[in-house]
Parts: C-alpha cells; structure tokens; sequence
C-alpha cells in the first residue's frame, strides 16, 4: 500500500510539473523546435576550420586548398546551417504570434522560413571571403601587438582573444542577416570558452585586438573603430537602463560607448553610456572609470595611489 501512495505522488508530481510547463516554460508550448545548441557550435567549428585552413585541423594536418577541398566542406555546412536558421525563423515567428497574437500561424508562413533560411544561408558563404580578410587583419593586429607571440599561427591556435572575435564576427554577419537565437548561441558559447563577452551586436572594425582578455565585455551597441586594443578586465557597458511609463525597458536604444579608430584601454577600465565618445588615438589607463567623452588623442589615467613601507612586526 505504501509503494502504491508513492507512485499515486510521483504521478501527481509529474502532472503538476507538465501542467507547469504546457503553460509557462519557454519554447515547450511552440511546436516548432528551438535550434540545437551542439549543431550550431559544431557548425562554428567547422567555419574555422574553413576561415583558417589547415590550423584547426586533426592531428595538425595541412590541407589541400582547391576548389574541391573547399566544396567538401562547405557542403555540410550549407546543409546544416541552414536547417538551424530555418528553425530559428520558425521558432521566433511562433513565439512572435504568441506574445503579440498577431498574424497568422499557417503552413505557407513555414514554408516562407524555410525559402529564407536557404537565401540566408548562401548570403553568409558568399560573405566568408570578407570575413576572412577582416579575421587577417585581427590576427596581424595580435601579432603586431604582442611582443610574445612567435607566429601568426600560433595566435590562432593559442589566444582567447582571436577565438572569442573569430565567433563574433561569424555570429554579426548572421545578425545582420536577421537570424534569431544563433548569434547569441554563438558568443554565449565563446564567452564560456574564453572569458570574453563580445554582444553579437556590436560593431567592431578591422584589426581588433583583445590582449590577455579575460573578464572583457562588449555591449550590444558599441561602435568600435580600426586598430582597437583592449586589454583584460576592461568593461564597455551602459550607463543606466532607460524605462518606458509602464516601467518597461526601452529597447533598441543607444546604450554603449562609441570608441574611435586607434583608441587603446587599458586593463580593468570602465567605460560606460551610450554618449561616450573615446576621441581617436585615445589612451585610457588602467581602472579607469569613464562615463563622459573624451577627444581624439587623449590620455586619460587615474592619480597614482601612495605606497606605504612599515617594517614588519
């Protein structure tokens, strides 16, 4: 009898927890399914490998670059980044029509996402070519920069810092090709990899360098120019989060500081706000707390603290 009240519980528990779910747990109720985690950070393996060819290969084999080579790769790829977008497209449609309640849920609307994964898709390859010359300049920015690196190669292997930017540049593209979920799949996989925290939507120019890197954030919308070095720790974040009457948060807005080509920030910096202009040829110290503009070619830096010598007791 016991045994028997015990399961008549586990079943209750079970349906309170369905119950729970069917009404509040989100993606359960779309019937469309959420992209895999595991494909598209399999997919982003497979864009290095492409992006930088022969480095991130087994066993460091050196591939054949050719026509046919590429082909081979690009193919299952093509197959399965589009098969991600489409549920992406999808699933943000359904949930769309669930929040707003608006428009309509019908079989042509699926087909629809599908036809636009496809156009999407064959966008972002023809867009590789681009993204890997800009992805050379980063790599020629660290090497340019850092006295202890001994090849190129050996950047792309080793450094956080070219990881964490390789992601987010292949995550931008997709963003601005309107693809939900993926990108933020994308930096959120590399963040955990690497420490650093780069928002899909921010726009980063050529060149880029992310030294040490661990502990940097990069919001939604900052404007980042050419030749950028930012050291560890450093924090470009927003000033305050805007609320309409209803107590809601304003999307959309500018929230994130704007820093001009050739600007350098130092390790644990802050800058914060989405009026904050870093003028060009900027220098911010370290432990810096900025939340207003500087112009072009300034140093900015913290009084040095006094040190203290007493003899030990």
């Amino acid at each position: 009898m016991r045994e028997f009240e015990t399961e008549i519980r586990s079943i209750d528990q079970i349906a309170a927890l369905l119950n729970s779910q069917q009404s509040s747990c989100p993606g359960i109720v779309d019937s469309a399914p959420l992209p895999s985690v595991n494909s598209v950070i399999s997919i982003i393996h497979d864009l290095r490998h492409l992006l930088f060819p022969g480095i991130h290969m087994a066993e460091g084999a050196r591939q054949l670059v050719s026509t046919s080579n590429i082909r081979l790769q690009l193919l299952p790829i093509h197959t399965r980044l589009k098969r991600e977008i489409a549920r992406a497209l999808e699933h943000s449609r359904q949930a769309r029509l669930r929040i707003h309640r608006s428009g309509t849920d019908d079989v042509t609307a699926t087909l629809n996402a599908a036809a636009s994964a496809t156009s999407i898709t064959d966008s972002f390859l023809s867009r590789l070519p681009a993204l890997q010359t800009i992805l050379a300049s980063d790599v020629a920015a660290a090497f340019n920069g850092d006295p202890a690196a001994k090849t190129q190669e050996e950047i792309v292997l080793c450094y956080p810092g070219i990881e964490a930017i390789t992601v987010y540049r292949i995550a931008h593209e997709l963003l601005i090709l309107g693809v939900p979920y993926l990108p933020r799949i994308m930096t959120e996989w590399a963040h955990r990899e690497t420490g650093i925290d780069i928002h899909p939507g921010a726009t980063i120019g050529e060149a880029f360098f992310i030294d040490h890197g661990t502990g940097v954030v990069i919001g939604e919308t900052c404007h980042i120019g050419s030749q950028v070095t930012l050291y560890q720790g450093v924090t470009l974040g927003a000033w305050s989060f805007p609320r309409d009457e209803d107590g809601n948060l304003i999307r959309g807005t500018k929230r994130h500081p704007t820093l001009e080509d050739r600007v350098a920030v130092y390790s644990n910096a802050t800058i914060l706000g989405g009026t904050t202009v870093v003028g060009a040829g900027s220098l911010i110290g370290s432990s810096v707390t900025l939340n207003r503009s500087v112009p072009p070619n300034t140093i900015v830096t913290i009084e040095k603290p006094s040190l203290k010598f007493r003899e030990a007791a």
